[in-house]
């Protein structure tokens, strides 16, 4: 699902107690990176949907879960494997970049 936003509150239960790979876009919306990033995350979303999940979560409005992942510098994509953070990427990458760091995480 191209739209998946996460919050503080479903965290946990969305990302951390997923036993499947997950993605997330640290991103907030005055951020010009940020908004590059966005359609990428939106086309790898669908490219993947039902073997990776793949969602934003606003760090303006929900800067417990940035504090917690020690989240500086947006945008930052976190890779998630089995509730644990296996990668980060900080700043406006190459489509293909977080495409490798996908198809790693579901080869391994």
């Amino acid at each position: 699902m191209a739209d998946l936003n996460f919050t503080d509150s479903d965290f946990k239960t969305q990302v951390l107690e997923n036993k499947g790979p997950v993605v997330v876009d640290f991103w907030a919306p005055w951020c010009g990176p940020c908004r590059m990033v966005s359609p990428i995350v939106e086309e790898l979303a669908k490219e993947y949907e039902g073997k990776v999940k793949i969602g934003k979560i606003n760090v303006d409005e929900n800067s417990q879960t940035a504090g917690q992942y020690g989240v500086m510098s947006i945008p930052s994509i976190v890779f998630f494997k089995n509730g644990a953070p296996v990668k980060t990427m900080v700043g406006a990458q190459a489509k293909e970049d977080y495409k490798q760091q996908i198809e790693q995480m579901l080869s391994s």
